[in-house]
């Protein structure tokens, strides 16, 4: 049987509940709802109530700590892609291509995902990521270079691209270069 804990992090973006299965990730949450209401949607999602454990996330915290703190671009934590099926693993598997501070539209991701014409497919699995943060969908733009959405908080994609200095320019965003 495996082991379901969660942890609570603190974010400049908001609260966050990082569950584990055993020791990896199976989801950061922003918790825009609340944390009470990310661990019950968790628990819905994989039939058990995580245990709250400070210990399997740990190193994830440290490394979300000096990610916010500018120190840290890319993360090093081993992922469970249980929650995650089909076209939307290899769209979401695409997007840790992104370089920090960089950005790519939803067509182009769709191409390096191997489904070129697959944009909105592409942009649903973004909305749905349960690796939000770890795996940057952030960096996944609308074809004009405005920002889209971002699971309705475009506030927090504008932050996290702000922090990884992506370059604006009249259009939105562009490439940093």
């Amino acid at each position: 049987m495996n082991r379901v804990t969660s942890t609570d992090y603190d974010s400049p973006v908001g609260p966050v509940l990082l569950t584990f299965v055993d020791d990896a990730l199976v989801r950061l949450d922003v918790a825009h709802e609340g944390l009470d209401r990310s661990r019950a949607e968790i628990a819905a999602r994989l039939g058990v109530v995580p245990d709250p454990d400070p210990a399997p996330g740990a190193d994830l915290v440290r490394q979300l700590d000096e990610y916010f703190d500018g120190a840290r671009q890319a993360f090093d934590v081993p992922l469970d892609w249980r929650l995650v099926r089909g076209f939307a693993r290899a769209a979401l598997e695409a997007t840790l291509e992104i370089p920090y501070g960089e950005t790519a539209a939803y067509g182009e991701v769709a191409v390096m995902a191997g489904a070129p014409g697959a944009a909105r497919a592409v942009g649903t699995a973004c909305a749905s990521s349960p690796f939000s943060i770890v795996v940057p969908v952030h960096r996944v733009v609308r074809a004009d270079g405005s920002i889209g959405e971002y699971g309705g908080h475009p506030e927090i994609k504008r932050h996290l691209l702000d922090l990884e200095g992506a370059v604006r320019d009249a259009g939105g965003l562009r490439a940093a270069g």
